[in-house]
């Protein structure tokens, strides 16, 4: 890890049925190849919120509704850090389509651990199994 101040993330927890909408990462990026809870890295002067709905308008052509603070999670790779900020929001406008990743797919909590995920979403899988025993 680098002493560098971390990246900052913003990705969306859409639910549709009880399933997160949940992205593969192109095979030419960083851990290329995993799935992911879409969304993407910070711009300068941008605001978590406006990134977010950048991110997913580029990723997936789809407007979001207000995005609320679910989760912050750091975690540090050998490489760089990375600070990621969970939204739950919903998706006001358009389809979801694969525009600026490998494929996307909606899939409910407990099947989660079937996808290679980042391990910095670990903990967020974690807390969404959680959440859903909680609240059946």
């Amino acid at each position: 890890m680098t002493g560098a101040a971390p990246i900052q993330v913003a990705a969306a927890l859409i639910i549709r049925e009880g399933r997160y909408l949940i992205t593969q990462r192109r095979a030419d990026v960083h851990l290329g190849g995993l799935w992911e809870f879409p969304g993407g890295k910070q711009e300068s002067g941008e605001s978590l919120e406006d990134c977010l709905r950048r991110e997913l308008r580029e990723e997936l052509g789809i407007e979001i509704s207000h995005p609320v603070l679910f989760r912050v999670i750091h975690h540090d790779y050998p490489e760089k850090s990375v600070e990621l900020h969970f939204f739950k929001c919903a998706i006001a406008s358009g389809l979801p389509r694969p525009l600026g990743c490998e494929d996307l797919r909606w899939v409910a909590p407990e099947e989660l651990d079937r996808f290679p995920l980042p391990p910095a979403d670990q903990p967020l899988v974690e807390a969404l199994c959680g959440e859903r025993l909680k609240n059946p």
